[in-house]
Parts: C-alpha cells; sequence; structure tokens
C-alpha cells in the first residue's frame, strides 16, 4: 500500500506543477502559440480517449462485467464533467464587459479548474487502487489534458487582468487540489467497499 501512495502521490505533484509551465509562455509570440496549443490539444484528446477506450473501459467491464450499473456510471461521469465544463468553466462571451454584464472570468475559472482538479486528483488516486499501471496511464491522460488547458487558465487571468505571477500563483493554489483529491481516494478507497470499481467507470465518462 506504500508503494501505491509513493506513486499516486508523486504523480498528482507532477501534474500538479504543470501551471509553472505557463511562463515559458510569456515570451513566446502569440502566432506560434496558438499553433503550438492545437497540437497540444489534438495530443491530448488522444491521450484521453486512448486512456479511456483501451484501458479504464476494459478495467470497469472486467470489474462490474457488461451491465446496466457500469453503463450508468459511465454516462454519470460524461454527464459529470458535461455539466462542469457548462456551468462552471468560464466561455467566451461577445458581448462588452458593462455594470450590468459583468464578466467575472478570473474567479469563475478559478473555482472550476479547483474542482477539476480536486475530481483530477481522485481518479487519479482511484486508479492507482486498482494497479500501478492503470494510474500510470490515467496520470499521463490527465498531464496530456493539463498542459493546453493550464495555457488556456493562463490566458484567461492575464486577460482578466492578473499579472503573470499572480496568474501562475492562482494555477498552482487550485492544482493543488489534485492533491487532495488523491488523497481523499486513497484513504477513502480503502475503506468503502467497491469506490474503484466504481470510479473507474466513472473516470472514463469523464475523459470521454
Amino acid at each position: 500500500m506504500l508503494i501505491t501512495w509513493f506513486y499516486a502521490l508523486a504523480s498528482v505533484f507532477l501534474v500538479s506543477l504543470i501551471p509553472l509551465g505557463a511562463l515559458l509562455t510569456v515570451k513566446v509570440r502569440q502566432e506560434v502559440l496558438n499553433k503550438i496549443t492545437l497540437f497540444l490539444v489534438s495530443f491530448a484528446v488522444g491521450g484521453l480517449f486512448g486512456d479511456a477506450f483501451i484501458h479504464l473501459l476494459p478495467e470497469a467491464y472486467e470489474s462490474l462485467g457488461a451491465n446496466l450499473q457500469t453503463s450508468l456510471y459511465l454516462i454519470s461521469g460524461i454527464s459529470l464533467f458535461f455539466i462542469m465544463e457548462k456551468f462552471l468553466r468560464w466561455r467566451n462571451c461577445h458581448i462588452p464587459t458593462s455594470a450590468k454584464h459583468p464578466h467575472p472570468m478570473v474567479m469563475m475559472n478559478i473555482v472550476g479548474d479547483s474542482v477539476h482538479n480536486l475530481i483530477d486528483g481522485m481518479l487519479i488516486g482511484g486508479s492507482f487502487l486498482v494497479s500501478t499501471p492503470l494510474g500510470i496511464t490515467t496520470a499521463l491522460a490527465v498531464i496530456a489534458h493539463e498542459i493546453p488547458q493550464e495555457l488556456g487558465d493562463f490566458g484567461v487571468m492575464i486577460h482578466g487582468g492578473l499579472t503573470a505571477k499572480k496568474a501562475v500563483l492562482a494555477n498552482l493554489a487550485s492544482a493543488g487540489l489534485a492533491v487532495i483529491g488523491t488523497i481523499i481516494s486513497l484513504i477513502v478507497g480503502v475503506g468503502v467497499q467497491g469506490y474503484t470499481s466504481a470510479l473507474i467507470p466513472l473516470t472514463a465518462g469523464g475523459f470521454i
């Protein structure tokens, strides 16, 4: 169990340090950054789909069986992340900001990212409870989608008026919740029967 804690926490710490990479983009021209981000997003999508269909879903069906319960967990994962993206994440608005139509994008972005990171941490922790290889592939998939996401978050915060330093610190603070999420899974997953079995198809649905 100690080795599981080590690998899980090491992985999530690595994920949490990704916001520091945003500092490297400060002096990069916007046109170059746009091209790089496009490739990173494409790579992230492939990583998430690959982990969902090649690792997580086969593990879920082996653990729970090909039944209604597994399908409901999968659909719940898709719905959960859809709701988070729809209501917690900031989206572009073409109406100019004003007293009647404010754009609280920085705070909304931090709140949405914090919830997202907490759940990411829980997913990583739950995957490591099943097996180390599954945990590593899940962590790698999370890292793949965190890189373009954190670049986007950084851009939103700069656009919202924060300095580069404050934007990175805010991203690091929200990323720290992934560590808390992992610890929650590692503690709860051992004592709650069926925790990891339910979390795996939920993770697959979230990645999809």
